[in-house]
């Protein structure tokens, strides 16, 4: 058994590594939000052994930009992270209505934190120090369950494949989509009613931009790619889902 500290060596990480038994069917997608370098990198290590594909971000708001933009079956979030905070960045995923299975780990470890991190939105709870197997049995739990609530959102006749990148037209064509592309469009397709603001759409969608154009761009892009009707102008205020 070994177990998972602040004081890691990579001794540790190839033992763990040459005793791993587990392989995933396909190749899971993993986010991990830490601000510890020397644990993301060893962790990084023994999960890509496994068979999964390891994305990393140092901090909240870096981990808030990766999980709204990209597909990931489970994102691992630390509680004390810089900029955004592990639980703020939680409750902000949530509030954007992203489902991706949540592992909390850190080494807050009370039963208060537990409850806090749970009702915050999590799927799973760990704390530091953890043994590499029991965390690597919850992350397969958390991609099994990953698996069985893989959805779509409908767009009128069509529907936005989440897992997949892509538009499914009313009459069956396949239409893939940019990472951006796929997520504005999964904002708007998630808030079907909602009108939304330029400046809300630049904050969550494209927050690295430095305007809010950005945001017309991509509306453009998405209704060359899969018709005009998909997004719908409101005049004055901003965009809204249409249909297909």
């Amino acid at each position: 058994m070994v177990t998972w500290s602040d004081s890691l060596t990579a001794c540790d990480c190839e033992r763990v590594r040459g005793s791993t038994k587990f392989r995933s069917a396909h190749p899971f997608r993993l986010l991990l939000v830490d601000d510890d370098r020397e644990l993301v990198e060893l962790l990084s290590l023994a999960l890509q052994g496994e068979g999964y594909v390891v994305d990393v971000a140092f901090d909240g708001q870096r981990g808030l930009h990766l999980a709204l933009t990209q597909p990931y079956d489970v994102v691992v979030i630390d509680r004390g992270l810089p900029v955004i905070e592990g639980l703020d960045l939680l409750a902000r995923l949530r509030s954007r209505s992203v489902r991706t299975q949540v592992l909390v780990l850190t080494a807050m470890s009370s039963v208060d934190d537990r409850i806090r991190g749970l009702d915050a939105g999590a799927d799973d709870y760990l704390t530091k120090p953890f043994d590499l197997g029991e965390l690597t049995a919850r992350l397969r739990a958390l991609c099994r369950r990953a698996a069985e609530l893989a959805a779509v959102l409908s767009i009128g006749e069509g529907r936005l494949e989440l897992e997949q990148h892509q538009v499914v037209l009313p009459d069956g064509e396949k239409v893939p989509l940019t990472a951006r592309e796929f997520a504005l469009l999964r904002v708007l397709a998630t808030h079907p009613e909602t009108v939304h603001t330029r400046a809300a759409l630049r904050r969550t969608v494209f927050e690295d931009a430095p305007s809010q154009s950005i945001v017309d761009t991509y509306v453009h892009y998405l209704r060359s790619k899969v018709g005009r009707s998909v997004v719908l102008t409101v005049q004055g205020v901003g965009y809204r889902l249409g249909a297909l």
